[in-house]
């Protein structure tokens, strides 16, 4: 049962039987993309073998007795929407939360 319509020449139609150079250059490029991929993950083991081990539980750094980063929260403006309930309109958004408080004074730090 012939399916092509009379279009006897078309590339799709040439692909499909695999026929010609295409279906052995086709052939050819799978076999190459397949060794490329066989040989990244044997190059990506190799290296991966030849890195130190994770360190053992008595190789690790001791913990500090005090602590040594102090997180302060980030002050932020007043973010509330309005108590009667009502929906803001985008004009009335603005920047609402994203500025910054300064304190009023500084603490001296030694």
């Amino acid at each position: 049962m012939d399916v092509s319509d009379g279009v006897l020449n078309s590339l799709a139609i040439t692909l499909a039987d695999g026929r010609g150079a295409t279906g052995v250059v086709l052939g050819v490029v799978g076999v190459a993309l397949v060794a490329v991929l066989i040989g990244g993950f044997l190059l990506g083991k190799r290296r991966h073998d030849q890195e130190l081990p994770p360190p053992r539980p008595e190789e690790q750094p001791p913990v500090p007795d005090h602590r040594t980063h102090m997180e302060e929260p980030d002050v932020h403006g007043k973010d509330d929407f309005p108590a009667d309930g009502r929906g803001l309109s985008p004009y009335e958004l603005s920047d609402r939360g994203s500025e910054t408080i300064h304190p009023d004074t500084d603490e001296r730090r030694d």
